[in-house]
């Protein structure tokens, strides 16, 4: 049995390898040509560019995994199929379940490492690989000008221009930053931009020069110029690398999710007491409606209540009717505070459920994957592609579906990211029930509609006649 379970791990593990490589090579090839803009005209060293490139191996790896293992899965069991070796196994007298038992092994080792590549490893490689890429960004402003859009990357001046072909800048205007004795514009018909070692060389052509003194507006100055040289001392030139605690959703491990989570529970405690606190001040119960429409509604019937109270004075009911609608201003701020919070707390619910859901698909993928080789008897990698990269677009749709449902609120996180989970689990049982039985779970007997169908047209005919 040991020899066995050795060679179904081997028959998995060689096409696992195999079909992850093509896999990540993909990916990695339709990222690499939609940010290889980036690197173009940076003078980035080869070190700087392939520490990039890793960095973001990380997200491609996880995404490529599963479906890895799926090919695996239906190229090892189809082979094993197409070879017969099933039939020889169960003529052994050993069960479709011993065979697929090594096989859920793997997918269980595979999803386990996933989880904890996905918890620990990717976050940090994701976080490096966002303040690399705005670093590299903001290397050589020249290149991230657009014409339309206002420039700021320059230490000392806004810029903005009209158009640009190749090198040339045509209508160039530029603002002053900041607030000193002097506030300057100007404006050229073309200009050109080009870096040296440490600093920003701007040629200006045909323009002109305005300088107010902002100490007193009648001292005002125009100059005209053919060509006007403007150096700019810039440290971006040479690519500086920052560092901040500030991490995205898909940027934190689980430790880190959970201290946000902890942080967003405590904020929201603290808006539920001031609005516990307002409708106390409104000589109310300290209650916390669920919404602000519902906390709109108390306070109206309050109101009215108060209003229809003889014992209350004019005066006393303008008042109490003024502090309502304070209090109606505030709740309104509070709930919008709330409405964020839940919003942000489901963001990072649901990356936290990430982490676990695509590495659970995994061993899914081996159910269905070992059921649908043995269905086909093919081995193949043509027909193990096709097959899976069906499966895993409609998982992966519905996956970015729920997640996106769960951002919003429409769904709640688990059922957002685990119901595509519950539904390969739902095929991948029905897939191994027909497998170990070699006939439909389910049999639906399509005579006895038939035979129901003819008595239908009978009775049909006999009314007729």
């Amino acid at each position: 049995m040991r020899l066995l379970t050795r060679y179904i791990l081997k028959q998995l593990f060689i096409p696992f390898i195999f079909s992850l490589l093509i896999i990540v090579f993909v990916l990695f090839t339709q990222f690499l040509l939609r940010a290889i803009d980036r690197f173009l005209g940076k003078g980035l060293d080869l070190a700087t560019i392939f520490e990039y490139l890793f960095l973001n191996l990380g997200w491609i790896t996880a995404l490529a995994v599963p479906m890895a293992v799926l090919i695996a899965a239906l190229m090892a069991f189809g082979q094993f199929s197409e070879d017969n070796e099933i039939t020889a196994m169960r003529a052994s007298g050993i069960s479709f379940l011993t065979i697929v038992r090594p096989a859920l092994v793997f997918g269980f080792a595979i999803a386990v490492s996933l989880i904890m590549f996905n918890a620990f490893i990717m976050p940090e490689m994701n976080f490096k690989a966002r303040m690399l890429s705005g670093d590299i960004y903001r290397k050589r402003p020249d290149l991230n000008i657009e014409p339309g859009y206002f420039m700021d990357d320059l230490p000392e001046y806004s810029m903005i221009i009209r158009d640009k072909e190749e090198n040339i800048l045509k209508d160039v205007r530029i603002f002053s930053k900041g607030i000193g004795e002097t506030q300057t514009s100007i404006y050229s018909e073309t200009g050109e931009l080009s870096t040296i070692d440490d600093a920003i060389i701007l040629n200006l052509f045909n323009g002109e020069i305005h300088e107010l003194d902002l100490n007193d507006y009648g001292n005002y100055r125009r100059i005209e110029f053919n060509k006007h040289v403007i150096t700019i001392p810039a440290d971006d030139l040479f690519l500086n690398r920052r560092d901040t605690t500030s991490r995205s959703d898909r940027e934190m491990t689980i430790q880190m999710i959970l201290n946000k989570r902890k942080d967003i529970f405590h904020r929201i405690d603290i808006v539920n007491g001031r609005i516990g606190r307002a409708f106390m001040r409104t000589e109310m119960d300290s209650v916390v409606p669920p919404n602000y429409e519902t906390a709109q509604l108390l306070l109206s019937n309050f109101k009215d209540i108060y209003a229809a109270d003889t014992s209350h004075s004019g005066n006393e009911v303008y008042r109490k009717e003024k502090e309502i609608n304070i209090t109606e201003r505030q709740l309104r701020n509070e709930f919008n505070l709330l409405r964020s919070y839940n919003k942000s707390n489901n963001k990072y619910e649901v990356e936290l459920h990430k982490k676990f859901s695509l590495p659970v698909a995994c061993f899914l993928f081996i159910m269905i994957g070992a059921s649908l080789g043995v269905l086909f008897r093919k081995g193949g990698f043509t027909i193990a592609t096709s097959l899976s990269f069906g499966f895993f677009l409609v998982y992966y749709i519905f996956m970015i579906g729920g997640e996106d449902l769960a951002d919003r609120t429409i769904l709640s996180p688990v059922v957002g990211i685990w119901s595509p989970n519950v539904i390969l689990f739902v095929i991948g049982a029905y897939l191994m029930l027909y497998t170990v039985r070699e006939q439909p779970p389910l049999k639906f007997d399509f005579n006895i509609l038939k035979h129901l169908k003819n008595r239908e047209d009978e009775s049909e005919e006999t009314d007729s006649a």
